[in-house]
C-alpha cells in the first residue's frame, strides 16, 4: 500500500473513532435522561439537548416513553453502526481485500444502516401523526431527518456486500485452481 493510501486510511480511523465516541455520548447522554426522567419526572422538561418534553410527558406518558424510546434506538444504533465501521477498518487487509469477514462486516453495516432507516422512518410516521393529535414533536425531529438518506445508503452498501462476497467467491476459487 502506498504512503498516501495509507495516511488515508489512518485519517478514515480517525474520523470513524471521532464519530463513534461523539455518538457514544449522544447515546449515553440520552439513556442516562431517559433512566432519570423515570425515577424523577419532574426533569423532563430539563433533558439533554434541551429537550423539553414535559407537555408530552403531562398528555400521555406512554406517548412519551414510546417516542423517546425511537430517540434512543436510533442513537444507539447509530453508536453500533460506527463501531462496526471500526472494526471492518483494523480487520481489512489492503492486500487481500476480499475475505469473507470483510464481506459479513459490509453486509452487517448494510442491515443496521437500513434498520437506522426504517426506525427513522417509523418514528417520523408516528411524529406526523401525533402532531395531528395535539402533541409538540418538534424537537425530536432532528433524530430522525435523514431516514430516506440511510435507506438509500443501506441499499448501496448491500450491493457492495454482494460484490464483496462475489469477489470472495472468485477468489477462493482462483486460489483452488492454481
Amino acid at each position: 500500500m502506498s504512503k498516501g493510501n495509507k495516511f488515508v486510511f489512518i485519517v478514515l480511523h480517525i474520523v470513524a473513532w471521532i464519530i463513534f465516541v461523539g455518538l457514544c455520548i449522544e447515546a449515553g447522554g440520552l439513556l442516562v435522561n431517559f433512566v432519570y426522567s423515570v425515577f424523577k419526572p419532574e426533569i423532563v422538561g430539563n433533558l439533554y439537548q434541551k429537550l423539553n418534553l414535559s407537555s408530552m410527558y403531562e398528555q400521555s406518558k406512554w406517548v412519551f416513553y414510546s417516542m423517546y424510546g425511537f430517540v434512543l434506538s436510533v442513537s444507539v444504533l447509530k453508536a453500533v453502526l460506527f463501531y462496526i465501521v471500526i472494526e471492518l477498518l483494523y480487520k481489512l487487509d489492503m492486500s487481500k481485500p476480499f475475505s469473507g469477514y470483510v464481506a459479513k462486516k459490509i453486509a452487517h453495516i448494510s442491515y443496521v444502516t437500513f434498520s437506522i432507516g426504517i426506525l427513522s422512518f417509523i418514528a417520523s410516521q408516528t411524529a406526523k401523526d401525533l402532531t395531528h393529535n395535539g402533541y409538540e414533536i418538534d424537537k425530536l425531529s432532528q433524530f430522525w431527518v435523514d431516514s430516506q438518506a440511510f435507506i438509500l445508503m443501506a441499499a448501496i452498501i448491500y450491493v457492495i456486500a454482494i460484490i464483496f462476497k462475489k469477489g470472495v467467491d472468485i477468489q477462493n476459487e482462483n486460489d483452488l485452481t492454481v
